[in-house]
């Protein structure tokens, strides 16, 4: 165990700007979480982590993790939240490019999502649901930034997580033989009650715009969530547990 008390030392440096710049952490090629609870998950899915800093000692870790106790105005000047829970640690990204094909069954692909809270949430709830992994595109917000690996509740150690353009994610669904549904209305709408949920990935866009042209054209069918006449639309990450859930059942 590691005892360090200068806010200034190079590793409370690097996990500042862990919890700052994803350009950093795509670069580093390292991303930060925080809490006891999801070193806990990082620890049980095996994720390849690569140091904890904690204000106290903590049970005994694997050997190869570095491992570091701080001050709590130390823990408090490199924590992401205002009231940190004491424990914070770094992972290594997982080296996820593009299949050649997917095998899962159900997968959820995000179009523009830019609320890391929301990538978060709907990231958990496919893992609860029993999806197969997430496809980004359209400049969604990063994964692995510390809101939305919070919000994933461990998740994002468990599920796939790809990106790539609009038409690189629509190849390897053709590939994989997975239709694309998209949560949007056109002509070919039907009650998302009625979709055949077999093998699918259904495409939610952001709250403001919903699904891109350019997503949309891709779309083999679209669906929607019947829901009374006031309301316009849901958020995403609510419409995606609708249809993950009406999937599912």
């Amino acid at each position: 165990m590691e005892h360090i008390t200068s806010r200034h030392n190079p590793l409370m440096g690097h996990i500042r700007r862990l919890a700052g710049s994803a350009a950093y952490r795509w670069e580093t090629g390292e991303f930060l979480c925080d809490s006891p609870k999801l070193l806990q998950e990082a620890l049980l899915w095996q994720a390849e982590i690569t140091a904890v800093v904690t204000i106290s000692p903590l049970p005994r870790l694997p050997e190869h993790i570095r491992q570091v106790q701080v001050p709590e105005d130390v823990m408090a000047s490199i924590s992401p939240v205002k009231t940190p829970q004491g424990v914070l640690f770094t992972c290594r990204l997982p080296q996820a490019p593009l299949p050649r094909s997917l095998t899962g069954r159900r997968y959820v692909l995000l179009d523009g999502v830019q609320d890391p809270g929301n990538v978060g949430t709907i990231l958990r709830t496919l893992d609860a649901f029993d999806a197969d992994g997430l496809l980004l595109t359209g400049g969604c917000a990063d994964p692995y930034g510390w809101k939305a690996v919070r919000s994933s509740m461990g998740a994002v150690f468990r599920r796939p997580i790809y990106s790539g353009t609009p038409e690189e994610l629509a190849a390897l669904l053709h590939r994989s033989g997975l239709p694309l549904y998209g949560a949007a209305l056109r002509e070919d709408t039907v009650d998302a009650r009625q979709a055949d949920y077999t093998r699918c990935t259904l495409a939610i866009g952001s709250e403001g715009r919903g699904l891109s042209r350019e997503v949309l054209n891709l779309c083999g069918q679209t669906i929607r969530i019947p829901m009374s006449d006031r309301c316009e639309s849901l958020n995403a990450a609510i419409a995606a547990a609708v249809l993950l859930w009406e999937s599912w059942r």
